[in-house]
């Protein structure tokens, strides 16, 4: 049987509350005490436990009134095991949504952004929604995407440690967006990125004109992408670690070896390996302390 451990992480989390959550996955187990993990302040490690589903459920339960962030891992398993990192963009590695800042330009991100959460949840096809919100952007001067990369877009909680983590175990980086290359063109320069794919919008005259160009990265393109990706490298999806928060995410993290939800929406939640809620991408470090 594969041994399994127990990583709880939180952004201020309180022994006791740790040491509670131990006590309750021992039912049926004999499980370590805690471990606090020295590098990461805020993660403790609970060796050798097994769960039942109604344990699971139950463990999840008390992780989310104490607010923590717990992943079931394989004890055995290290960073250096896998070979790529792919993340999506927009609310992941980055804290907001582009195209809705984009669209606050024109006065129109309320309209804009209830169609990316519709897209987000599920509930719209990707290239509809992304055609239908393009198209509320014609006319907009072009010079409004620097602003946005200039004046709103910020990384997310945990991004610089986690990349530097990454590269030093000798993975590579893919950013992989139903975003525009605008903002991943100067991710990529910025972060040191390996490899980018996202959408490019069309533009003439300085302005935009509410058509994309090209293939649109929805759900398949982004498995696509990182299914090349892997194949340039040698390996296999499976030594790929995914991250992404909507559902166009969900087929490039269905095809990984470790999926993370990050912030994400339900639907991604429940079907990813690991769901990071409160601590920042660079919990996934704890994963493998």
């Amino acid at each position: 049987m594969t041994a399994t451990n127990l990583i709880l992480q939180g952004l201020n989390p309180d022994p006791a509350t740790i040491a509670g959550i131990a006590a309750l996955v021992s039912i049926g187990a004999t499980p370590s005490d805690p471990v606090a993990l020295n590098r990461h302040r805020h993660a403790w490690r609970v060796e050798g436990v097994q769960l039942t589903e109604e344990g699971k459920a139950a463990l999840e339960a008390a992780c989310l009134t104490a607010q923590l962030d717990y992943a079931l891992v394989d004890a055995h398993q290290r960073l250096g095991d896998f070979k790529l990192l792919a993340m999506d963009m927009d609310s992941t590695l980055i804290t907001i949504e582009c195209i809705d800042e984009i669209a606050d330009m024109q006065g129109l991100k309320p309209q804009v952004a209830a169609i990316t959460e519709a897209a987000m949840r599920g509930e719209i096809e990707f290239q509809e929604s992304l055609t239908r919100r393009v198209a509320l952007l014609k006319g907009l001067d072009a010079s409004a995407l620097q602003r946005v990369y200039d004046e709103r877009l910020a990384l997310s909680m945990g991004a610089q440690p986690m990349l530097e983590a990454i590269r030093a175990a000798g993975l590579k980086t893919l950013l992989v967006s139903g975003g525009f290359t605008f903002f991943t063109d100067r991710m990529q320069q910025r972060l040191g990125l390996d490899y980018t794919h996202a959408n490019v919008l069309e533009i003439e005259n300085g302005k935009l004109t509410g058509r994309v160009l090209g293939t649109i990265v929805d759900a398949d393109e982004k498995q696509r992408t990182v299914e090349r990706v892997c194949a340039e490298l040698g390996c296999s999806p499976k030594q790929a670690i995914v991250m992404g928060d909507g559902a166009n995410d969900l087929n490039m993290m269905r095809i990984a070896g470790l999926s993370v939800a990050f912030r994400a929406k339900p639907v991604v939640r429940a079907q990813a390996d690991v769901a990071l809620n409160f601590v920042g991408l660079d919990g996934i470090l704890s994963l493998f302390a």
